[in-house]
C-alpha cells in the first residue's frame, strides 16, 4: 500500500488568509480560512496595504490552526504548496515568504501553485472520480476564461476576457447600484427579486475571448440615466447576458475540442444563476461538475490539491521563487 501525501497549502493572493491540509489531493482533513471581507467592506472593495498586513497577522495562527484541526504535525507533511500568483504582489508575498522559511526550517520541498490551477482543482476535492481530460469555465474577480484541462499539470488557455474579468465586472454593477462590497453574492441575491428586462450589448468575437466591459457600461449607463429604475430588474439583465456570453462560448468550445465534460471553477461559479444555466446543457449530453459552494472562492484546500498534482509529477521550487502577480496558467 502506498503511502498517503500530506500536502500544506498556504493561500494569501487576495483578501483571505488561508492554510489547508490535503491527503492524495483529493480528501480535506483541515480547512481554514480568515476572510478579511469585514474590513474591506467600509471601503468599497481590497485595499492592498489593508490586505498585506492583515495577512501577516494571521498567516502563522492559521497554519497552526489547519496543522491542529487535521491532527497532524509538520513532520507529517509531505510538500509545502503555497500561492504564488495571481494576486496582489504583496498579498502574495506574505502567504509565500511564510512558506520558504517553513520549507528551509523543517526540510520540506517547496511546491509553487498557481491560483489559477487552485480553482481548478476545487473540483478534484468535489468529485472523486472527476479526471482530465475536461473543459474549465474559469470566472473569478481576476480571471475569465476557458481552459482546456489536458493533464492534471498540464493546460491550454483557450480563450480569455479582453477586458473586465466577470468577478470585476460584478463588483463595478453592485457598487454603482448601490450594494457595495462584495458585490457577486449581493448581485445574485437581488437578481432573484427582478426580471431581465433590459436588452444590453454583448461583444461577439471570431474565437473564444470575452468581454464584459460593454456590458457593465451598458448597465453603469442605464442606472445613470433612468430615474427610479428597478435595481432588481437591472441585476438580473446583467447577470442573464453575462451568463449567455459564458454560455456561447463554452458551447464553441466543445464543438472546437470535442470534450463534453465541464467544470467550473472561481468565486463566480457560486452564482446560483451561473449554475443553473450551465447545469441545463447536461439535456444536451453535456457533463457539468461544479465546486462545492465553499471551494469557489479563494481557499487552500484547492492550493494543496493542486499542489499535490505538482508534486507527484517531480514539480519543486528553489527559495528563491518569487510572487508573480500577473502570472499566466
Amino acid at each position: 500500500m502506498e503511502k498517503d501525501i500530506l500536502t500544506l497549502g498556504i493561500e494569501s493572493s487576495c483578501d483571505e488568509t488561508a492554510a489547508s491540509i490535503v491527503k492524495n489531493g483529493r480528501t480535506i482533513l483541515s480547512n481554514i480560512i480568515d476572510t478579511q471581507i469585514p474590513i474591506h467592506e467600509k471601503y468599497g472593495g481590497v485595499v492592498p496595504e489593508i490586505a498585506s498586513r492583515n495577512h501577516i497577522e494571521a498567516i502563522s495562527r492559521v497554519v497552526k490552526l489547519a496543522l491542529k484541526e487535521a491532527n497532524v504535525t509538520f513532520e507529517d507533511i509531505d510538500a509545502i504548496t503555497p500561492t504564488y500568483g495571481p494576486g496582489l504582489v504583496g498579498a502574495l508575498l506574505v502567504g509565500l515568504s511564510y512558506a520558504k522559511a517553513l520549507s528551509f526550517s523543517i526540510n520540506k520541498p517547496l511546491v509553487g501553485v498557481n491560483h489559477i490551477q487552485g480553482h481548478i482543482a476545487s473540483n478534484y476535492i468535489t468529485y472523486e472520480d472527476l479526471k482530465p481530460p475536461f473543459l474549465c469555465m474559469m470566472t473569478s474577480g481576476g480571471n475569465t476564461q476557458i481552459v482546456h484541462v489536458k493533464d492534471y499539470t498540464e493546460f491550454e488557455v483557450l480563450g480569455k476576457t479582453r477586458d473586465d474579468a466577470i468577478g470585476e465586472a460584478f463588483d463595478k454593477v453592485a457598487r454603482v447600484v448601490g450594494l457595495g462590497y462584495p458585490g457577486g453574492p449581493k448581485v445574485d441575491k437581488l437578481a432573484k427579486e427582478g426580471q431581465p428586462v433590459f436588452e444590453l450589448p454583448k461583444t461577439h468575437f471570431d474565437n473564444l475571448d470575452f468581454s464584459f466591459s460593454g456590458i457593465k457600461t451598458a448597465v453603469i449607463n442605464l442606472n445613470h440615466k433612468t430615474p427610479n429604475i428597478n435595481k432588481a430588474d437591472l441585476c438580473a439583465s446583467f447577470e442573464k447576458t453575462v451568463t449567455e456570453v459564458l454560455i456561447e462560448n463554452i458551447k464553441k468550445a466543445i464543438n472546437q475540442t470535442g470534450v463534453k465534460t465541464i467544470a467550473l471553477a472561481g468565486g463566480v461559479s457560486a452564482n446560483s444563476y451561473i449554475r443553473s444555466e450551465f447545469l441545463k446543457l447536461e439535456n444536451k449530453g453535456i457533463k457539468i461538475y461544479m465546486p462545492d459552494l465553499k471551494l469557489c472562492t479563494d481557499n487552500a484546500a484547492m492550493i494543496a490539491s493542486a499542489g499535490y498534482y505538482n508534486f507527484i509529477a517531480g514539480k519543486r521550487d528553489a527559495l528563491d521563487l518569487n510572487a508573480i502577480p500577473n502570472l499566466k496558467l
